[in-house]
């Protein structure tokens, strides 16, 4: 299944996880109804991501910080498109249906139902024309790294091992809550300290889709390709993963 229709999205968003939609300046906002106060502020602050950092964090450069006084420190994911395409429309989208607060409804409920991700916080778009807009998407920040990042970083063998076992429990959560990710990769599984050991957050749920029950089957079969690929092209000589990491990972 995916997102049940019937009313706005932004409705179904606000009805089902307490989150509320209002207006800032340029902005339509869809926020944890606890951050409707920082409104203005967003409003004042999300023109200037990518400008008062030279870089932002992610394949596309697209993350970013932002601290306001009396909010949880946020992670700001402007969106941004991949591939040629990128070179034309860089941050712009077409659709009446913004991406961003989709994300957010998915990544909500996904929450709701025990998957381990990156709290959702709100959402925001930005109209430049009659369907065309602009978007981000926000999170509580959290410290650490990509499952990438980890493996290249920390050379204990014990350690490795038992982060990829973290990695794969979070995934067959993941997939025991029907949450269907299509781009699951090195770089959206996230690894944090979690007292004297890790936890795992997956991140990036643009496109994902929620079902009712279990993926098992091709939806699993898929995911666990998409998974091994990733692996295998990051690092194809096994500098990093060796078979023994690979079967880890390996959800077949």
């Amino acid at each position: 299944m995916r997102l049940p229709r019937g009313g706005s999205l932004g409705a179904r968003l606000a009805a089902a996880h307490a989150f509320v939609r209002l207006t800032a300046g340029p902005y339509q906002l869809h926020l944890r109804a606890d951050l409707a106060s920082h409104a203005g502020a967003l409003a004042t602050r999300l023109p200037l991501l990518g400008i008062e950092e030279n870089v932002g964090a992610g394949n596309r450069g697209g993350g970013f910080h932002l601290r306001l006084d009396g909010a949880p420190e946020l992670f700001v994911r402007r969106a941004r498109r991949g591939g040629a395409i990128r070179l034309v429309l860089d941050d712009l989208y077409v659709g009446l249906r913004p991406r961003p607060v989709r994300e957010l409804a998915v990544t909500a409920e996904a929450a709701r139902r025990g998957v381990p991700v990156a709290e959702p916080l709100g959402a925001a778009v930005r109209w430049v024309a009659p369907g065309v807009y602009r978007g981000f998407f926000m999170t509580r920040a959290i410290s650490g790294m990509t499952l990438w990042e980890f493996v290249q970083t920390d050379d204990d063998s014990a350690v490795r091992a038992h982060v990829l076992q973290t990695a794969r429990a979070a995934v067959e959560t993941m997939l025991r809550c029907g949450l269907y990710h299509p781009d699951l990769n090195l770089h959206n599984l996230f690894v944090t300290p979690q007292g004297e050991s890790f936890a795992m957050v997956i991140l990036d749920l643009d496109k994902a889709r929620l079902y009712r029950g279990p993926l098992r089957g091709y939806a699993r079969r898929r995911i666990a390709d998409r998974l091994l690929r990733s692996a295998r092209k990051l690092d194809p000589a096994g500098r990093y993963l060796n078979a023994a990491a690979l079967k880890i990972l390996d959800l077949a």
